[in-house]
């Protein structure tokens, strides 16, 4: 457990200072905002489709440490996916993050993104780290803003007072 925490920190850390694809993507054929008005967090995804393939993805944005090492990752992540795979990837990170997934004995595609699986641990951090997969979502199905905690998202996931 505590070598898990150790690479959680570490990736967090490493992600959080050099975070992968950040900047604005030219040619993007949709683009979404988040917002985490629990914490402030707030970004801006941008990408192109090319049919159904995500060829690039880009964030900016202004975001706590989780927030930005999340969508780091994700963009990582899904850059080169077909859609439906990115869909997938969206909703197994946000069922590992809230807990309806646990990754040590139930199949999924997460790979590296497990490293994330301790948030659920720590439920005031689960919407830092899922606001990414929430505008990835609206970005692809060409949502304009979304937030954590919009009853009409469907991504909307209650964590009580988090």
């Amino acid at each position: 457990m505590a070598d898990t925490k150790a690479l959680y920190q570490e990736v967090i850390l490493d992600h959080n200072k050099k975070p992968r694809n950040f900047g604005v993507l030219d040619g993007a054929t949709h683009k979404a905002e988040g917002h985490n008005p629990l914490c402030g967090d707030h970004l801006t995804l941008t990408l192109k489709l090319d049919g159904e393939r995500l060829n690039n993805i880009a964030f900016t944005g202004e975001s706590c440490a989780i927030c930005k090492a999340s969508a780091s990752m994700m963009t990582a992540a899904v850059k080169g996916k077909a859609r439906d795979e990115a869909e997938t990837l969206v909703h197994e990170f946000r069922d590992m993050a809230t807990g309806a997934l646990h990754v040590e004995d139930q199949p999924h595609h997460l790979g590296r993104l497990t490293v994330f699986a301790g948030v659920r641990d720590l439920p005031t951090r689960v919407k830092c780290a899922i606001l990414p997969w929430h505008t990835l979502h609206a970005a692809l199905n060409s949502v304009a803003v979304t937030s954590t905690e919009a009853d009409g998202d469907p991504m909307h996931a209650p964590m009580g007072d988090a």
